[in-house]
């Protein structure tokens, strides 16, 4: 995967941390507003236009865009013709097209969507402070750039069914919601992993922090969720240790070894970014990547880094 004020631990606080492995959802917002779909009856006049899914709506007229209301704004001040400028993939394109007339005033015919959304899963959650860390890399978005998060909640959430992984083709994790109502906010989006805060988590047996020093190759565990909300501890190998990675979410190299989970999803799928590796006792990382030519094999971001992030 592909979700804070200002976080602060201290050397102290981060001493135990509460393993998670929970698959959770997530609603992350940023300033952009983009074509999710066309309404079937009043869409016509915009996809006639040359408007299309994904488009990332920039001005209506000379109204900048940030939020669907800079849109309702506009088209209520249209004389019947507007200009819409749209980013699409890293081009700029401009179409001419007369709102459709409705009781609530003209409207392009167009669902919009604000942000992202996704599945993902928990690495930590901080006794004291009810702070949680999640995914261990960034929610980038369609260029690439890392989200600028204006707000962002995290709810309860299931695995309905898993698309396993294969040679070429990464697998996913396909989850829904299981409740309406948020389970915390997301305050901070870094290239390390979401960071913010929960209102309840299960308090299980908090862990210690492992330094970078104390991780070794050899046979670890994962903490995921790959069928309903069960969570389940699954056996790995860390291959290989990259202490000075430039890519601060690329630290370990590691091998799914359990059969099971072999089994379920084919190795490491998208929507398991974030599971905590738990070696020796300790909490030493998370799961971020997986190599697309080999789903049993990925990459895990070093705890510290996360906590680096996350202060």
């Amino acid at each position: 995967l592909f979700l804070i004020g200002s976080l602060s631990f201290a050397a102290s606080a981060a001493e135990l941390l509460i393993p998670g492995g929970q698959v959770v959802g997530l609603e992350l917002q940023d300033n952009t507003v983009t074509i999710a779909a066309f309404d079937q009856t009043l869409g016509d006049a915009a996809r006639s236009a040359g408007l299309k899914e994904g488009d990332r709506i920039l001005k209506v007229d000379d109204t900048a865009v940030t939020c669907a209301e800079d849109i309702r704004n506009a088209l209520s001040c249209s004389d019947g013709q507007v200009d819409v400028s749209v980013l699409r993939g890293s081009k700029t394109k401009h179409f001419s097209l007369a709102p459709t007339a409705t009781a609530d005033g003209p409207r392009l015919g167009v669902y919009l969507k604000q942000g992202t959304t996704g599945v993902g899963t928990v690495t930590y959650y901080e006794p004291d402070s009810s702070r949680f860390a999640a995914l261990g890399h960034g929610v980038n978005t369609q260029n690439g750039n890392l989200l600028q998060l204006t707000s962002g909640s995290i709810y309860p959430a299931q695995v309905l069914s898993v698309k396993k992984g294969a040679i070429g083709t990464p697998g996913q994790l396909l989850g829904g919601l299981s409740g309406a109502d948020p389970l915390g906010t997301i305050e901070k989006n870094t290239a390390q992993g979401i960071f913010g805060t929960v209102q309840t988590f299960t308090k299980t047996e908090p862990l210690p922090v492992a330094h970078t020093s104390d991780i070794r190759t050899g046979r670890a565990a994962i903490r995921s969720t790959v069928e309903g909300d069960s969570l389940r501890e699954y056996s790995v190998e860390i291959l290989k240790i990259y202490p000075s990675a430039k890519d601060r979410s690329r630290n370990m190299l590691l091998k799914v070894t359990d059969p099971d989970l072999l089994a379920a999803t084919g190795g490491i799928v998208q929507g398991m970014s974030g599971s905590p590796i738990i070696q020796s006792g300790k909490i030493v990382g998370a799961v971020t990547h997986v190599l697309v030519n080999d789903p049993t094999t990925g990459y895990g971001i070093f705890i510290e880094n996360m906590l680096d992030a996350a202060s």
